[in-house]
C-alpha cells in the first residue's frame, strides 16, 4: 500500500510538473512598460482564438488558473495569462491597510491596467496571419480591469466577469461591451450580487447578449475553489460560452 501511495504521488507530481512546464512565458511591450504574459495551448492552426484571463488582487497563484488555461486549451482556444496587475503592484497591495487603500490605489492604476490590456489584446491578434478573435475572462479586480477594458472597443469578441463589474467611480460612458456572461457567488460581499444584476441591465440596454449566471452560496472567491461543484460547473460554463463565440 504504500508503495501504491508514493507511485501515485510521483505521477501526480509529474503531471502537475508538466502542466506547470507546458506554459510559455513572453512579455508584450505596452505604453506603460512590459507585461508578462503565460500561455497555453498548442493549437495546430495559428488562427485558434485566443482567452485574456486577469487574475484578482491576489494574482495567478491559485491552481484554478492552470485548470482553466488547460480546459480552454481542450476546447480549441489559446489561453493567456496576463499579468497586467505586476508583480510590483501585488507585493503593493498586500501591504496595504484596509479597503480604502487598496480602492485608492486601484484609482491610480487604472488607466495604465486597462491600456495595457488592450495592447496586450492587439499583440496577440498581430502574432496571427489571419483575424483572430479575442475573449476575455477577468476575475475580481481582473473583472474590473477587464469591464473598463472591453467597453466601447470593437476587439473584444467575448466577455466574461466573474464577481466584478466596472471600477469604482467609473465615469466613461458605456455606449457598447461584448457579448457578455456574468459569473456571480450569490454570498458574495465584496461585490454584491445586486452590482450584478445592474451590470446585466446595463448590457441589455446596450443590445448585447448578457447572461448572468448565480451560484448558490458562493463567496468572492468561489471561482478560484478548484475541486468544489461550484467552481467546476463555473469553469465549464465560461469555457463553453467563450467558444461560442470566439470559434465561430
Amino acid at each position: 500500500m504504500r508503495i501504491t501511495i508514493i507511485v501515485l504521488g510521483m505521477l501526480l507530481f509529474a503531471a502537475a510538473a508538466n502542466a506547470q512546464s507546458s506554459r510559455q512565458e513572453f512579455t508584450v511591450p505596452t505604453p506603460s512598460g512590459g507585461v508578462l504574459v503565460e500561455s497555453f495551448g498548442n493549437c495546430a492552426s495559428k488562427k485558434c482564438p485566443a482567452v485574456l484571463i486577469l487574475s484578482g488582487s491576489k494574482g495567478f497563484g491559485a491552481s484554478a488558473y492552470g485548470e482553466l488555461g488547460q480546459a480552454f486549451e481542450a476546447a480549441g482556444l489559446n489561453a493567456y495569462l496576463v499579468h497586467v496587475v505586476s508583480a510590483a503592484d501585488l507585493n503593493a497591495i498586500v501591504k496595504m491597510d484596509g479597503a480604502s487603500a487598496r480602492i485608492a490605489y486601484y484609482a491610480r492604476r487604472w488607466s495604465q491596467w486597462t491600456s495595457a490590456v488592450q495592447s496586450v489584446a492587439a499583440y496577440i491578434r498581430a502574432q496571427s496571419p489571419g483575424q483572430v478573435k479575442v475573449g476575455i475572462l477577468g476575475i475580481s479586480l481582473g473583472a474590473q480591469i477587464a469591464a473598463a477594458a472591453s467597453a466601447g472597443r470593437s476587439d473584444i469578441d467575448g466577455l466574461v466577469l466573474v464577481d466584478g463589474g466596472f471600477p469604482n467611480g467609473y465615469s466613461k460612458p458605456v455606449r457598447s461591451l461584448p457579448p457578455l456572461l456574468l459569473i456571480w457567488g450569490s454570498a458574495d460581499r465584496t461585490f454584491p450580487l445586486a452590482i450584478g444584476r445592474d451590470l446585466q441591465q446595463t448590457a441589455q440596454r446596450l443590445g448585447k447578449p448578457v447572461g448572468l449566471d448565480v451560484f448558490e452560496d458562493g463567496t468572492h472567491d468561489f471561482f478560484l475553489r478548484s475541486g468544489t461543484p461550484n467552481a467546476g460547473a463555473a469553469h465549464r460554463k465560461t469555457v463553453a460560452f467563450l467558444a461560442s463565440y470566439l470559434l465561430r
